[in-house]
């Protein structure tokens, strides 16, 4: 009988272990996790890409703008000025190409060619003399020094009408493939600097990259910029996400892709629908704006989170609840 007893404590006994085990070791892991984070909403600082004075702004902090909404203005006259100036000297190197890939006109070629006629006709007067002069030097009838002057003169003329036969000859041929490849790169050197100056005109208008609520406006009319100043800094309505930190023992119910429910503090009853998106694969210390007590000095890892029903009532830096309402158990399977 007393062995049937002490047989029956010990099952007892044990039974009590394996629950008492159970319950010891499991709670943590089947427990609902809560988490405390902030919200994070992208934002947009908008600058004008050229330099210049600032003399209009269309929308002022608060004000919700859409993609394309012109929201400032530069004072545009110096660059309509250049935009003008690349006009006319596109025009100018289109008419320079025009000319050298038309060669040259006809009455050009027939001048030329009645001066190659007159200036043969010259050179064979100069030749005729030279040769008279040259049988008068041989009877010695005319001195070296006039026998020198007409070679001379001779020789002058017939210079001169190679000259101009060479001229004629580049009339009739036209312009060399060299000067018109010449006259193309400057016609497109000028279309570049007219595309330049069309685009900085175009500049001078502060256009919204798309659609946001001004966050701040940073400077006033009047204000002399330069390149990159930032005009307005835009909030982007998505994607809002919530910024947390989870310890390592709580590491694997931070999967990418699980759902929670954040709360903030207006809202307590109707949370927001989440879900993981990021999972710091590094370490860090725990920051101060992290509010729970055990997690001050832990090494933790950064989570991002989607918010995938959010709504004007989460703004920039808000703190708010994250709770894993279902326990996540594909780790133990």
């Amino acid at each position: 009988m007393n062995g049937k007893k002490s047989v029956l404590f010990l099952l007892i006994v044990a039974v009590i272990a394996a629950i008492t085990y159970r319950f010891w070791h499991y709670p943590a892991q089947q427990a609902a996790l809560t988490l405390y984070g902030n919200v994070d909403i992208r934002s947009v600082n908008l600058a004008f890409r050229v330099p210049g004075r600032l003399i209009e702004l269309t929308v002022d902090e608060g004000d919700q703008v859409q993609p394309g909404q012109l929201l400032a203005r530069l004072d545009d006259e110096p660059y309509r000025h250049a935009q003008q100036q690349a006009v006319a000297n596109v025009a100018a190197a289109t008419a320079q190409l025009a000319l050298l890939q038309a060669g040259y006109r006809t009455e050009e070629i027939a001048q030329a060619r009645a001066q190659v006629e007159q200036l043969l006709a010259a050179f064979n007067y100069a030749d005729s003399f030279f040769n008279r002069q040259q049988q008068l030097s041989a009877h010695r009838a005319v001195s070296a020094n006039e026998l020198e002057d007409a070679r001379t003169l001779r020789n002058q003329a017939q210079a001169t009408l190679q000259a101009a036969k060479e001229r004629l000859a580049q009339f009739v041929a036209g312009n060399r493939p060299e000067q018109i490849a010449v006259g193309k790169a400057n016609l497109a050197q000028a279309q570049a600097a007219l595309a330049q100056a069309e685009l900085q005109l175009q500049d001078t208008r502060l256009l919204a990259s798309s659609a946001g609520i001004v966050l701040t406006r940073a400077v006033e009319p009047g204000t002399q910029l330069s390149v990159a100043n930032t005009v307005f800094t835009l909030s982007l309505p998505q994607p809002v996400w919530v910024r947390a930190y989870v310890a390592q023992r709580d590491l694997d119910q931070a999967v990418p892709g699980r759902q929670v429910e954040i709360y903030r503090d207006g809202r307590p009853d109707q949370p927001y629908q989440g879900r993981i998106g990021f999972v710091s694969p590094s370490a860090e210390f725990t920051p101060k704006s992290v509010e729970t007590q055990d997690l001050r000095s832990d090494l933790v890892f950064r989570l991002r989170i989607v918010v995938t029903d959010a709504d004007d009532g989460l703004r920039q830096g808000m703190p708010v609840t994250i709770r894993f309402t279902q326990p996540d158990n594909s780790s133990q399977r």
